[in-house]
């Protein structure tokens, strides 16, 4: 093959994924199957990408403009939000995106498959896509909440790959696709239940941190004003006051922080979570933590997922905004996150990951983009969201209204 015939070639494959043509999506996922023709004298054969080389994308998924390009579908996609102005102690997580992409560039290394829950992400039923990140400003938070919200929507409320024709769990009875954003402080995941909010209403969630996050604005903070009341450590008060988290369905796990008093436990009830403490790794095991979380959020309610870093030992994740001692192993962590297999979860993110404070080694980074090749896999091994069963909300499901900042 010519040099110009090879230009030719790459020129016709970027126009076919800027236009959403991914019939071709097989041939381009994997590190492996990216062959370059090489035209050097004497030699004819071709040379797949190292996993050290090119562009980096999670997993070295194929990188599609689909804020850009409304007519990009997927199944799954990867979306970026580089935020991290709504911190207490450490800043640095807008460079996450980056650092988790980094961290996973050999995760499909020898193709990707999955052992312990028998599937391959990067080669099954889904369409995955790396859709960058959303456009974030670091001038004035309340503008950057807003982005990420309808960044997250734009990405959340088209029309998946598959199954787009078929009935599914959201608010219009209709099949979405899944999301899984990238971090960012923990101060991203109100607009993205907000954005979740728009599509299903009230969902569940799981999540996993050191801290409750629950935090009323007067007691973290001071709260003296508006925009500074939303921030990493009560995001989720205001998204209880918003009515975005379905009541008595909602539990934290990994937990270990100090707090302020015994009264933050009651707020944290008030805003509808159940509290897996960290230690209880030492009496009831890995499979006691995965019974506490099935039995809270079913099996049939739609499930949002957030992953904070820091639910992991600063001795496998160092590179967080605020580290807490005694966390869980990242073999730990993956196997609860294996054990939420046949949950339906709807979308996801991972936080706090700031590259700035790793080793060289990129302890935290990979840590992060295997915590998110599991999650990847259960939303992978469930299937498309139009073959779920879920209940809708009943009324009075979610808490909402009335508190003082």
């Amino acid at each position: 093959m010519t040099t110009r015939s090879f230009l030719s070639l790459c020129l016709t494959a970027a126009t076919v994924v800027a236009h959403g043509d991914h019939s071709n999506q097989k041939t381009l996922a994997g590190p492996h199957q990216q062959l370059w023709y090489n035209t050097l004298p004497g030699d004819g054969g071709t040379q797949a990408d190292s996993v050290f080389s090119g562009i980096s994308t999670f997993g070295r998924l194929p990188y599609a403009p689909c804020l850009s390009h409304k007519d990009i579908t997927y199944d799954i996609a990867f979306i970026g939000a580089p935020f991290d102005t709504g911190t207490s102690y450490r800043p640095g997580a807008r460079f996450g995106p980056s650092g988790i992409r980094q961290g996973s560039r050999r995760l499909n290394l020898y193709g990707g498959y999955n052992v312990p829950l028998d599937t391959n992400p990067f080669n099954s039923w889904a369409t995955v896509l790396d859709c960058g990140d959303i456009p974030v400003t670091s001038y004035d938070n309340t503008y950057a909440l807003k982005q990420i919200e309808q960044g997250h929507y734009s990405i959340l409320s088209r029309s998946p790959k598959t199954d787009a024709d078929k009935k599914g769990p959201s608010k219009a009875g209709k099949t979405l696709p899944r999301v899984i954003t990238l971090g960012g402080d923990h101060t991203i995941t109100l607009p993205l239940l907000r954005s979740i909010n728009r599509a299903y209403g009230p969902v569940t969630v799981i999540h996993f941190d050191s801290h409750l996050d629950t935090w009323r604005p007067k007691v973290f903070g001071g709260s003296p004003s508006e925009v500074a009341s939303i921030n990493h450590g009560t995001y989720f008060y205001h998204a209880a006051q918003e009515g975005l988290l379905r009541n008595d369905t909602n539990i934290h796990a990994g937990i270990r922080t100090t707090l302020s008093g015994p009264s933050d436990y009651e707020n944290d009830g008030y805003c509808g979570f159940e509290i897996v403490e960290a230690r209880e790794i030492d009496t009831i095991g890995t499979d006691g933590i995965i019974k506490k979380i099935r039995e809270r959020v079913g099996t049939k309610n739609p499930v949002y997922l957030s992953l904070d870093i820091d639910t992991l030992d600063p001795a496998f994740a160092p590179a967080t905004g605020t580290p807490e001692t005694g966390g869980w192993s990242t073999r730990e962590l993956r196997t609860i996150l294996r054990g939420l297999e046949g949950i339906n979860l709807i979308a996801a993110d991972i936080v706090e990951v700031a590259p700035a404070y790793d080793t060289n080694a990129e302890h935290t980074t990979m840590a992060a983009a295997d915590a998110l090749y599991e999650i990847m896999s259960i939303m992978v091994k469930k299937g498309p969201l139009s073959v779920l069963e879920v209940d809708p909300p009943a009324e009075g499901t979610h808490v909402g209204g009335g508190g003082d900042l």
